[in-house]
């Protein structure tokens, strides 16, 4: 069993909705809710449901997306045709996490989804941040914005990275007897690869105690 991150969508076009959370249901970690079409829709189905994430139009029938923003106390990447830099710099102002300029694809997207999951990952790890793992939280949710070119890895880190199999999820522990180091030293280097969007992380939940991350090569 695993829990994936809920996701609406709010369009006013059903038929686009529809297609969003098809593309939504193909990322592994995440699973969309029915589509809604209005800002009282959104409203209802945050309130009782609580998503972790909202993919938000700008126009609806009943209110701008960027009204509706600030009255969601919830996580909002933008899905929109509106282009402009007014509303781009709104939606920062008003806490979106991310804007995705219609139309997209389901690539397009998928890199978003995979991108906040990181986010929440990193943010997740320890009760009180420091300066250091918030900014690894910031720089998963906008990968490659610090410079154009990769970080370069360590002999050690490309070996962990080498480790992984191609549709395959490995523990820590099977990908440390693989390159020959510790179970922590392997965990260290698969979170910073994670960071970095190389690699997907997976909770499998067993039977009884705490769920056991699993490490997969993230689509090319």
């Amino acid at each position: 069993m695993t829990e994936d991150l809920q996701v609406l969508i709010v369009d006013d076009d059903f038929h686009v909705g529809r297609l969003h959370a098809g593309y939504v249901d193909a990322v592994p970690g995440f699973r969309a809710l029915p589509p809604v079409g209005s800002a009282e829709q959104a409203l209802r189905v945050v309130h009782g449901s609580g998503p972790d994430l909202v993919l938000l139009d700008v126009y609806l029938p009943d209110a701008l997306g960027l009204d509706l923003l600030r009255s969601l106390d919830v996580d909002v990447i933008m899905l929109t045709a509106a282009a402009d830099a007014a509303s781009i710099r709104k939606a920062m102002r008003r806490g979106a996490l991310g804007y995705l300029i219609k139309p997209f694809g389901a690539g397009q997207l998928a890199r978003k989804l995979r991108a906040y999951a990181r986010y929440r990952r990193v943010l997740a790890e320890k009760p009180v941040l420091d300066q250091d793992t918030l900014e690894r939280a910031l720089h998963a949710l906008h990968p490659g914005t610090d410079s154009g070119t990769a970080r370069a890895r360590s002999a050690t880190e490309a070996s962990v990275l080498e480790a992984l199999e191609p549709g395959t999820a490995q523990s820590a522990s099977e990908v440390a007897r693989r390159v020959g180091i510790s179970r922590a030293t392997a965990q260290r280097y698969l979170s910073a690869l994670a960071d970095d969007g190389a690699i997907e992380i997976q909770l499998r939940y067993g039977s009884t105690g705490r769920p056991e991350h699993r490490y997969s090569l993230a689509p090319s």
